[in-house]
């Protein structure tokens, strides 16, 4: 008996069923829905600002808005410890207030917040092949509940989204988005690691250092002080949510003798052993970025997915292996693996549920049970120490999957 090859014939479907399939109203209004919703509920959390140890909106109120007033009188806060961030912080921090002079900056920076958050949700939902992706941010980032509102993240997140959704396309543009997002916040230069080797890495690259030199020279003209913010890295130590703080808050349940201390913005731990391990984090933080070359260097295959993976895989391991973990840093790979379900090709889907695992956990550890984790109490040690092994697990499965996927 022989089996017969020959491609069968398409099935057309009749226009009652081709009506039944096509998304209706309701489907397209879906995800404008549950982003209005989950929005407004994140509002009305940052408007009470009550939850757990309270204070979110202090920085945007406060330390945001004294940052805006030195910056609109052209200078970069260069005496202030506090003020770690590159010159490229400095736009965004002042935008809200430029753009919505009648507003108070708090509510301005929300505002513009949102917006910015809205451009992610359209551009995951219109440049990306699987509407997978933008459920994931619009329902993913609420797990945060207010922090997202109140750091500038969202827009540091937006610039990583739309260079790695403007790749396929225009590497130039991608190269520009990805600078700009790199002189805000340093990590979105990852988004470039997995450009398909050849015309798209040398377009994208060369449009990054470009557009990076342009605006650089544009801010060193018009601020004073514009690279003040390295004197501010120098002194950081061990923060208590990080995977070494995480260490250091068990060992002291079990009698070593540092203590907690309000420093450099963040609760940071002091006393022996804490620059060993602060250097051992540095030490495993050029080890990941070896291991991302390596794998540069080694990969044969590439989908219109593996940027997007690489990028997700970059910024998890930096993560991990950082002394620092803000909550809102979960915000980033929240974003990147959105844009890794935009396509049905993506190595990383068991990575994202992980982040969105972690997300939830974050906001446990932060608002919620925030002195428990600044006393170090065994509440504290397993929310941190949850969070922190999801993230671990995500780095590992996330490189795993990478490889597999490129190494043919």
């Amino acid at each position: 008996m022989t089996l017969d090859t020959k491609p069968s014939r398409p099935v057309i479907p009749s226009p009652v069923l081709a009506t039944w399939i096509r998304p209706g109203p309701l489907a397209r209004a879906a995800l404008p829905a549950a982003w209005l919703a989950t929005r407004a509920a994140m509002a009305l959390l940052l408007a009470w600002d009550g939850l757990g140890a309270g204070g979110v909106a202090r920085e945007a109120h406060g330390l945001y808005a004294h940052w805006y007033g030195t910056l609109a009188q052209g200078a970069f806060p260069s005496g202030d410890p506090l003020w770690q961030y590159p010159p490229g912080a400095g736009p965004v921090l002042l935008a809200p207030g430029l753009l919505l002079p009648w507003l108070t900056y708090f509510q301005a920076f929300v505002a513009f917040t949102l917006a910015t958050d809205a451009l992610v949700t359209y551009a995951l939902a219109r440049g990306g092949r699987e509407p997978r992706g933008a459920w994931l941010w619009v329902a993913g980032l609420p797990l945060l509940l207010h922090i997202p509102l109140a750091r500038y993240d969202v827009q540091v997140t937006a610039l990583a989204v739309l260079a790695l959704l403007a790749l396929g396309r225009s590497p130039r543009v991608a190269g520009g988005f990805a600078a700009l997002g790199a002189l805000v916040k340093v990590w979105p230069a990852l988004t470039l690691l997995g450009t398909p080797r050849g015309r798209t890495t040398k377009e994208a690259w060369t449009a990054a250092l470009a557009s990076a030199a342009a605006l650089l020279l544009t801010l060193t003209l018009v601020f004073e002080s514009p690279f003040s913010f390295l004197r501010g890295q120098t002194g950081r130590g061990v923060q208590i949510e990080s995977p070494g703080g995480t260490a250091l808050m068990i060992a002291r349940r079990f009698g070593w003798p540092g203590a907690v201390r309000y420093q450099y913005g963040a609760f940071e731990f002091v006393g022996p052993y804490v620059e060993l391990v602060a250097a051992a984090a540095l030490g495993l933080t050029v080890a990941a970025f070896g291991v991302l070359l390596w794998w540069r260097t080694r990969a044969r295959a590439w989908s219109e997915a593996t940027p997007y993976d690489a990028a997700l895989c970059a910024v998890l391991m930096f993560t991990v292996t950082s002394r620092v973990i803000s909550p809102q840093y979960l915000v980033w790979l929240l974003g990147l693996a959105a844009v890794c379900l935009t396509s049905r090709y993506t190595t990383q889907r068991p990575v994202a549920l992980l982040i969105v695992a972690a997300a939830a956990l974050s906001s446990l550890a932060y608002p919620v049970l925030y002195e428990d984790v600044v006393a170090g109490t065994w509440t504290g040690c397993a929310v941190t120490g949850a969070r922190n092994a999801l993230l671990l697990g995500g780095a590992f499965v996330s490189f795993r999957s990478l490889w597999r996927g490129t190494k043919k």
